[in-house]
């Protein structure tokens, strides 16, 4: 098996894409071990599990991200949030992490989120005196907080490679989202006062209540979401349908900012996106059936509990692997590769699947970043035309606000699970 992950990892190393080195590896192995005749059903794999329904909210969810960010709704959330919040020192940085937290209910997508709002709230805070690292490091750890905070597309992905509920899980990211933006409003609040930032403005109900009118609109779609997911009227699939119908309401009908170029420009989004995931899904089911036919799983599971059958120290081994995982894969790489791989020793330790999709979800969230890959943290310094590493060095103090959401998740349960408890257990 490590041999396995070795040749994907060299492959991923002479830039073959990720999809393409599972694929390569996995018929290879298949051809090896079973002969040509395998090969004959591996058609049939690829398909169904391209074909997976809980995946089809990937796109859906995707799009009504860009659709969003097209018809004006992200601005006028922005909006909203400095009314709300733009009295305290480092006011623009609390808006930054504000509105993640309200966008994060909507795309599911910390890519989306920090190429939304950062587009928006970087070049605001470098014109108001910010350094353009501290502004970049703000928006790119809270833009993290739309994998944690429900809908979240690596929850999705997760549900269904482990099998698990995605709406647990979603109730499961609720209490750990709110902790981590107010752990990074804390952080942001002390540079604020280390570099002496200004107040944007003074505290007034009456433009809290212009800006809420103007937003109301927008306020409606996480609503439509988790109003309808949780209630049990739809699936995450259906919600995320439901968004997109919400969505290209309010930007044509309501606001009337949504054109045909946007909105040719979000589907060409959401359609890219979502054929780099469902390439990723296909070519892992192929090495997810030769890894099955060797039983793989089973004898890593029990590899690790002759070693130790205390589920926290097995937990703390799980932390370690997705921790370096995510500084090199993807999120939904790393997902689809490794989740089906320990999920046998997760069972065989009594941990909660749901329990661990977030933990899972929040370790590959740090993992955007930490560099090498570091997805959104690269946004971020686009955006804000500053260096990676000049970038990490001030992004390492939020980093470690987001290691402390994942202790605190991993071995105070009840931080996580104390909703799934008390509504659906």
């Amino acid at each position: 098996m490590l041999f396995l992950f070795a040749c994907v990892l060299g492959l991923v190393l002479l830039n073959v894409p990720i999809a393409v080195a599972l694929g390569v590896v996995a018929i290879a192995a298949i051809w090896l071990a079973q002969g040509t005749d395998a090969l004959l059903n591996l058609p049939i794999v690829v398909y169904n599990a391209a074909t997976n329904f809980p995946l089809l909210a990937i796109p859906l969810f995707i799009l009504a991200g860009a659709i969003m960010n097209a018809s004006g709704i992200s601005s006028r959330l922005i909006a909203f949030a400095t009314a709300l919040l733009g009295f305290i020192r480092g006011g623009l940085a609390m808006v930054s992490i504000g509105a993640s937290l309200f966008f994060a209910e909507i795309s599911g997508s910390a890519v989306a989120d920090v190429a939304a709002l950062g587009s928006i709230t970087i070049p605001a805070m470098k014109k108001k005196g910010y350094p353009r690292a501290l502004a970049a490091a703000v928006m790119s750890s809270s833009a993290t907080l739309a994998v944690i905070i429900p809908p979240s597309i690596p929850m999705i992905l997760y549900a269904v490679m482990a099998e698990a509920s995605v709406v647990q899980l979603f109730v499961a990211g609720i209490v750990p989202g709110i902790i981590g933006g107010l752990g990074l409003m804390a952080m942001a609040y002390y540079f604020a006062r280390r570099y002496n930032l200004p107040i944007e403005q003074r505290f007034s109900w009456k433009e809290v209540r212009r800006t809420a009118r103007e937003a109301m609109w927008a306020f409606t779609l996480p609503m439509i979401i988790l109003g309808g997911i949780f209630g049990g009227f739809v699936t995450a699939t259906e919600g995320a349908a439901l968004a997109v119908v919400a969505a290209l309401f309010i930007g044509l009908a309501v606001y009337r900012e949504l054109d045909l170029p946007h909105l040719k420009e979000a589907i060409i989004e959401g359609g890219s996106q979502t054929a780099v995931v469902m390439l990723l899904v296909s070519t892992s089911a192929l090495l997810g059936v030769y890894l099955t036919e060797v039983q793989a799983p089973q004898e890593l599971a029990q590899a690790v509990m002759d070693l130790t059958t205390n589920k926290w120290f097995v937990l703390a081994l799980l932390n370690v692997l997705f921790l370096l995982l995510g500084m090199f894969l993807h999120s939904a790489a790393a997902i689809i590769l490794v989740v089906p791989v320990v999920m046998p020793l997760v069972k065989a330790a009594g941990i909660d699947p749901v329990h661990f999709g977030l933990i899972v979800t929040i370790n590959l969230g740090i993992g955007q970043q930490t560099p090498p890959v570091a997805s959104v943290l690269m946004v971020a310094c686009s955006i804000a035309k500053a260096g990676v590493w000049e970038v990490t060095r001030t992004n390492v103090y939020f980093v470690g606000v987001l290691l402390a959401v994942l202790l605190l998740v991993t071995y105070v349960p009840i931080t996580g699970m104390g909703l799934v408890e008390l509504f659906y257990r």
